[in-house]
């Protein structure tokens, strides 16, 4: 187990360290244009995404669902979401909004407790609304400009504001914060097929 977390680990790395360093000659070039001066970087991590994402990420995804019913996947995208919410309520709470914040919080109090840590979405049942922040929509809120249109390895479309922040909502995820180093990494790997999972009916359509 510990040998298998370690290599999806430096497998992460060496996908994203790759397309940045291959991709970085792209940032500027006879093609940028003023409305969007990373045009080439974004093209070329848009094709090293696609490339990525038909040869290893989607055949992964659509045997992900092939293999795991429906109400699991579903139980797995919840858990998932609970998380998600606890960083949407500090968010909610940088940003000053009372309501969201105790609205996100008590989503997040009840399908902890009630919800099986989150395996069910009871809130919903209980018309408590989802308000999902993160801190680049924080940094937002206090008027950091969101900059250039970019476009991440791996991750794929974001703003330069936005990316800045990743490190940030990574600490913010609770997954991150398991000591236990193969049980976080499996988390890790299983949150990001169970969401591409989820996006599969949409980019089939938009193939077609």
């Amino acid at each position: 187990m510990n040998m298998n977390s370690t290599l999806w680990g430096r497998l992460l790395k060496l996908v994203v360290l790759t397309g940045a360093l291959v991709l970085a000659g792209c940032a500027s070039g006879p093609n940028a244009v003023a409305r969007d001066p990373l045009e080439p970087l974004n093209r070329g991590i848009y094709g090293f995404n696609e490339a990525l994402d038909s040869s290893v990420i989607r055949p992964v995804a659509r045997a992900y669902q092939d293999v795991t019913p429906s109400p699991i996947r579903t139980g797995i995208g919840n858990f998932f979401a609970n998380i998600a919410d606890v960083w949407s309520t500090i968010n909610n709470a940088l940003q000053l909004k009372p309501a969201q914040t105790l609205e996100t919080g008590a989503r997040v109090a009840v399908n902890t407790v009630v919800g099986i840590f989150g395996l069910f979405d009871v809130a919903t049942s209980l018309q408590l609304e989802r308000h999902p922040e993160d801190f680049g929509q924080t940094l937002g809120y206090w008027g950091v400009p969101s900059g250039p249109y970019v476009v991440l390895p791996v991750l794929g479309p974001s703003t330069l504001r936005d990316g800045a922040s990743l490190p940030v909502d990574t600490k913010g995820n609770l997954v991150r914060h398991i000591e236990e180093i193969p049980t976080r990494n499996t988390l890790t790997v299983v949150n990001l097929v169970d969401k591409r999972a989820r996006l599969l009916r949409a980019t089939d359509q938009v193939d077609a």
